[in-house]
């Protein structure tokens, strides 16, 4: 049986601290604390309780928590109230709703596979659940 392709398949809960790196394929959500990179090239939604301190590269994020740290989406990113962004952004396609925070640059040029490779890649890592 196939999965849809927006089923979410990785969920950190709000009262969850992970620290380390994230990859993924699909979509997952986040509404804990995360400190780290994220890796994917699926979709990342970032919940209203989140507060996430990393480098990010997917295919699309939408955040609705809090992100401090630079964010490369090869297809868009939105930002939907009370969602926050701080740091720099790549992205083809940009989304803000009015009252939603983003303080950085953003270069909106096409990013091609050779430009962000978002192929969740096997590493070692000591990650820290508390």
């Amino acid at each position: 049986m196939k999965k849809p392709k927006d089923e979410i398949i990785a969920f950190l809960g709000k009262d969850i601290e992970f620290e380390g790196k994230f990859s993924f394929t699909g979509a997952a959500r986040i509404d804990g604390r995360f400190c780290g990179e994220i890796l994917s090239s699926g979709t990342l939604i970032v919940g209203e309780s989140a507060i996430i301190r990393s480098q990010i590269r997917v295919a699309d994020v939408i955040i609705n928590g809090e992100v401090h740290g630079d964010v490369s989406a090869k297809n868009k990113i939105e930002i939907k109230v009370p969602g926050k962004l701080f740091g720099n952004i790549q992205t083809p396609k940009l989304v803000a709703e009015e009252g939603s925070i983003f303080e950085g640059n953003c270069s909106m040029k096409d990013l091609g596979e050779k430009d962000l490779d978002l192929s969740p890649k096997k590493t070692e890592a000591i990650s820290v659940l508390k």
